[in-house]
């Protein structure tokens, strides 16, 4: 029988020590038995996901996790996410990010439209198009707040575009789109207000107390990648689960499957057992599963951390928990666990820290830590440089001595 390999990604897990923890950070406050008995049982460290220079967003981490080095194929944001809305892009064509987002006062005030749901939001993205779309400019709606403008202006490549996530509170003047021809993104987003004002979807938002997408915000734009097929560099079928469409869209450009979980929800409010379950199903026709929560870094955004820390147990306990009870039948298998990149709390939005990571499973020696968390993996020294290189310790592709602290080559 094939070994089996799961990669578990808790976005956003990884965090900074807080006061109201005395000093723990919320991993580390987290009741994680499932994640502690594999860190005892293997490796803990540290890994770079997110390159040098790079920002530290989940379409480059994440991509560094799934083996594929983000500074070689990372062309933006929104083009990693065309596919899992039927958007293929073609050569001539530039993808922007678009946020349904709250303003107030002139502030972000929510980068989510808080959470707005789907259907809402495809109305919303309907009558955008009807309104100010053309030939030129298309927008095309997603999943919840997550959406994509296209256009055909090759001009608009090169601007200079902040993630709504970045200044949640801070007012939005000094960030937005700026460089030769703005004015065309600028002239797209005030219009999109002046159109989402009074909508009467917006107006029954606010009259159940729940905050309106009352504009646009156009960011992570891009021209359609070029990556590798998983099997080609790895040489086994995969497949992903995630509610996100980053995540989905990875899958498509990978070649590796998507998994349909009823439930999954991109938020906090996720199915998580459904997942652990999910996973179990797809190992029985794939060696290899990667299983995406988006909950711990939701919280993050959120400045939540009492969210954060039970986005992360339940994460342990239902997903986690359930795939490590239906790894009994297998002879061999291997896991890793590990956030694609820090959220924390205090700041409410991602850095570019190397993050901890576990790996246990057929194979791999016990170093003596019995804790998943940020201070053990540094106190490990343990440490993996190239992000895009884990995947391939963990599948047997590149070997590492434990005598040299697991350094991985060069």
């Amino acid at each position: 029988m094939n070994t089996k390999y799961i990669v578990l990604i808790p976005d956003g897990m990884a965090d900074d020590p807080l006061a109201e923890l005395g000093g723990l950070t919320p991993l580390e406050a987290a009741d994680t038995p499932h994640m502690d008995a594999l860190a005892g049982r293997g490796l803990v460290g540290l890994v770079r996901n997110v390159p040098v220079g790079m920002s530290p967003g989940s379409d480059v981490a994440v991509m560094s996790v799934l083996g594929c080095d983000p500074a070689r194929y990372h062309t933006g944001r929104a083009p990693l996410e065309a596919p899992a809305i039927g958007v293929d892009l073609e050569p001539d064509q530039i993808a922007y990010r678009m946020n349904l987002v709250t303003i107030a006062d002139g502030q972000m005030a929510d980068f989510a439209a808080g959470h707005i749901s789907s259907d809402e939001a495809a109305v919303l993205v309907e009558d955008l198009q009807s309104a100010i779309g053309s030939d030129e400019f298309r927008f095309y709606s997603g999943v919840s707040y997550r959406h994509l403008m296209v256009t055909t202006d090759r001009d608009l490549l090169e601007m200079t575009c902040t993630p709504p996530h970045d200044i949640i509170g801070q007012s939005i003047k000094k960030y937005l789109p700026s460089g030769e021809r703005a004015d065309r993104l600028l002239d797209l987003m005030d219009r999109s207000d002046k159109i989402l004002k009074d909508h009467e979807i917006n107006v029954r938002r606010k009259e159940a107390g729940k905050k309106p997408a009352n504009r646009i915000w156009l960011w992570g734009q891009g021209i359609r990648p070029q990556m590798p097929l998983f099997k080609d560099v790895f040489g086994m079928r995969g497949a992903i689960i995630s509610a996100v469409p980053l995540l989905q869209s990875l899958a498509i450009f990978l070649g590796l499957d998507l998994v349909d979980v009823d439930g999954i929800t991109g938020y906090l409010d996720t199915n998580y057992r459904g997942k652990g379950r999910a996973a179990l199903e797809a190992l029985e026709k794939h060696d290899f599963v990667c299983i995406h929560v988006e909950a711990p870094d939701e919280a993050g955004h959120s400045g939540d951390w009492k969210a954060k820390i039970e986005a992360i147990e339940r994460i342990d306990r239902e997903v986690l928990g359930t795939i490590l009870k239906g790894l009994d039948h297998y002879d061999k298998w291997r896991i890793l666990v590990l956030p694609d990149h820090p959220t924390p709390v205090t700041l409410r939005t991602h850095t570019s820290e190397p993050v901890p990571f576990l790996m246990c499973g057929n194979g791999i020696d016990p170093v003596g830590i019995y804790e998943m968390g940020e201070s053990n993996a540094r106190a490990s020294g343990i440490f993996i440089d190239q992000g895009h290189r884990l995947i391939e310790i963990l599948l047997e592709k590149r070997s590492i001595d434990i005598k040299s602290g697991y350094k991985t080559e060069s």
